[in-house]
């Protein structure tokens, strides 16, 4: 494929195409450009080095991800929004693996502040959460209690890691059936003396 064409946008798209193919730690500069047919330093003039480059796959694949998650849980609310949402996230872990483990990444906080697809995502969340009754700094620990939940889950299950006879729908059921009863009876924060 000739070099004319190459935009910033395409480029993060192959490289989407790539992460899911060859794993995301194994996006690279020349890896694209073969893609391409073009020379590593063609792709300078789109992005400004490997880390940019994963930065943009990261927002594009937290992009879909979210929009796929609000589709789910439109109109939901509650435990049926809680099992939409993690349904939507685990298909996308599991269906789009490396552009899943892009949304992993570390990102510049300056980034996220400037990010549509960061802040919606946000929102969505907190949004779901606060339809529990919580406030923060609550908020925040449940979000990170769901996303280690999902996280870890996802990761297990795409190595193989459920080795037990027991169906492993069967065990996210469960597990979101647990979640939802621990945020509905969210504990309050203690106050310590001092």
């Amino acid at each position: 494929m000739a070099r004319a064409g190459l935009t910033a946008d395409r480029l993060v798209a192959a490289a989407a195409e790539l992460a899911d193919e060859v794993g995301f730690e194994n996006v690279t500069l020349s890896a694209l450009a073969r893609r391409f047919g073009v020379k590593d330093a063609s792709l300078y003039s789109h992005v400004r080095n490997l880390r940019d480059l994963r930065t943009r796959l990261a927002l594009f694949a937290g992009a879909e991800l979210i929009d796929r998650i609000a589709e789910a849980v439109a109109g939901r609310a509650g435990k049926d929004a809680l099992a939409a949402f993690a349904g939507a996230y685990r298909a996308y872990a599991l269906e789009r693996p490396g552009r899943y483990a892009a949304t992993q990444i570390r990102i510049d906080q300056e980034l996220i502040a400037d990010s549509p697809e960061l802040r919606r995502t946000a929102d969505l969340t907190y949004g779901m959460l606060r339809g529990y009754g919580l406030d923060e700094p609550d908020l925040t620990d449940a979000v990170r209690l769901l996303r280690s939940t999902f996280h870890g889950y996802c990761a297990l299950e795409s190595a193989g890691g459920f080795g037990a006879a027991r169906d492993v729908q069967a065990s996210w059921d469960r597990a979101i059936d647990a979640l939802h009863v621990a945020l509905t009876h969210w504990p309050k924060e203690r106050k310590t003396d001092g």
